[in-house]
């Protein structure tokens, strides 16, 4: 409430007037408080409406089939050579020391006769002083001499007997004492003995050079010039080089895959060696098992087979030396595989499982394999329910189940070994992949792999 005193004040402030009150106002504010409750009513109902409206139903598209884009090598029946893989060390079949056969002192020493020279059956390797020799012989020659001339005095002294004996007269036969035989056979034994004695002075004198007894290779030289040497005392270190060995483990599991010679009686068997030492040397060299030890290694319980291999220097062959101690590996040919599946290990997943897909309708599918035989680099199956034309996939597919859709690709489009998807083919039906011998392929001479021409031409005569 305002008092008196508050309105006199106020109307002195305006004027000395009286203020009049406002009606319009209040209806103003009553018309803002009617309409504005009433406008948002309007709106939440025109809301309400639009909002509570069933959108119309839109057709309903089934997702797009997928296939997964893999690469694949169609499986075809063929013969495998197994083949086993050993090592071993190039060895000499013969290695000796040579000797001199005489006394004497080493005059000269040729190039042949130097650590690692070649030489040939006959070659001068080493020469001792001849002097000596030489006195002998003509020692020998006096000796035989002197036996001839009382060789040729008795045989005249043995006539003279006879012809005494008949001009005395006697009667009968003269024993053999008269005849001087004794003494005849006697010098005639001389002769030969000094015969034995210039031969066996020539001999020493050509024994004062030592010469090679085989074609060979010098491994070590032990003397040198003016030694004296005796015929026990070794020169040197020597080969022949007509052929070479090498024994080759074989473990007895391996045995019931591989028919090895006994001896040098039964038909070799020719194998394959290369160099150990160098991966990048891919020359080759042919040998042939001739024989096997009589009794395992104690320590192993392997057996051992010899190799040899003929001419290992190249001298008639001019292939690349193989040295003595240079170690090799031996590839062994054993029991031929017929009409088998050749698996890469790249291609197997887990430790027994390939991936497959059906050629007629494109499935994937997965198979549990159980080896044969295996290797560093393949593995290989007997399956009578994997028929010939399956496709082997080679990609590597994860968590892709079986009976998913695959799309052949070739090589060139798959790129650091990623797969991706695209929608799968109008023809393609997905099913589970039950039955592996479903849409045989025929293989096409010539062509290791065909799958992906073969598929294109029966999609296009289907189109057709």
């Amino acid at each position: 409430m305002i008092s008196s005193s508050e309105k006199e004040q106020y109307n002195m402030d305006n004027g000395g007037e009286e203020q009049k009150p406002n009606t319009n106002y209040p209806m103003k504010a009553l018309l803002f408080r009617i309409i504005l409750p009433i406008f948002f009513i309007a709106i939440a109902g025109v809301g309400y409406k639009f909002l509570s409206k069933k959108p119309e139903p839109t057709p309903f598209k089934p997702p797009a089939k997928k296939s997964l884009e893999v690469m694949v090598e169609e499986l075809v029946k063929r013969d495998y050579q197994i083949v086993f893989e050993t090592q071993g060390s190039i060895q000499s079949h013969s290695q000796i020391n040579l000797t001199s056969q005489v006394v004497g002192t080493i005059q000269t020493i040729t190039p042949g006769f130097e650590a690692g020279a070649f030489f040939k059956k006959g070659d001068l390797l080493i020469e001792l002083d001849p002097l000596d020799f030489e006195v002998q012989i003509y020692s020998a020659n006096r000796q035989l001499a002197q036996a001839q001339l009382a060789y040729a005095q008795e045989v005249t002294r043995a006539n003279q007997a006879k012809l005494n004996w008949k001009d005395l007269g006697y009667e009968g036969e003269p024993n053999e004492l008269v005849l001087r035989t004794p003494h005849l056979k006697q010098t005639q034994k001389s002769v030969e003995l000094a015969e034995a004695q210039l031969r066996s002075a020539e001999r020493n004198l050509s024994r004062s050079k030592v010469r090679a007894p085989f074609d060979g290779r010098v491994v070590s030289r032990s003397v040198g010039i003016g030694q004296a040497i005796g015929g026990s005392t070794p020169l040197g270190v020597i080969f022949p080089t007509d052929y070479s060995e090498v024994r080759l483990p074989v473990s007895t599991r391996s045995l019931a895959n591989l028919t090895l010679p006994e001896d040098e009686s039964d038909p070799p068997v020719e194998i394959k060696l290369r160099d150990a030492l160098n991966e990048d040397n891919k020359t080759e060299w042919t040998a042939k098992i001739v024989r096997t030890e009589g009794s395992l290694d104690a320590s192993t319980l392997e057996l051992f087979a010899i190799a040899r291999v003929e001419d290992p220097f190249g001298i008639q062959s001019n292939n690349q030396p193989l040295r003595i101690g240079q170690p090799v590996i031996a590839f062994i040919p054993g029991t031929l595989l017929k009409n088998v599946y050749v698996i890469p290990r790249d291609d197997i997943s887990g430790l027994s499982r390939i991936r497959v897909a059906d050629p007629e309708t494109l499935t994937l599918g997965s198979l549990s394999i159980t080896p044969v035989w295996s290797d560093e680099e393949n593995v290989i199956i007997k399956n009578p329910y994997l028929a010939e034309g399956t496709l082997l996939v080679k990609t590597r597919l994860v968590y892709a189940p079986d009976g998913a859709l695959v799309e052949v690709i070739d090589p060139q489009k798959e790129i650091d070994g990623l797969t991706s998807v695209k929608p799968a083919p109008t023809n393609a039906v997905n099913k589970p992949f039950f039955g592996i011998k479903a849409g045989k392929l025929k293989p096409v001479e010539g062509s290791k792999t065909n799958a992906t021409a073969q598929i294109k031409s029966k999609k296009q005569s289907k189109k057709e």
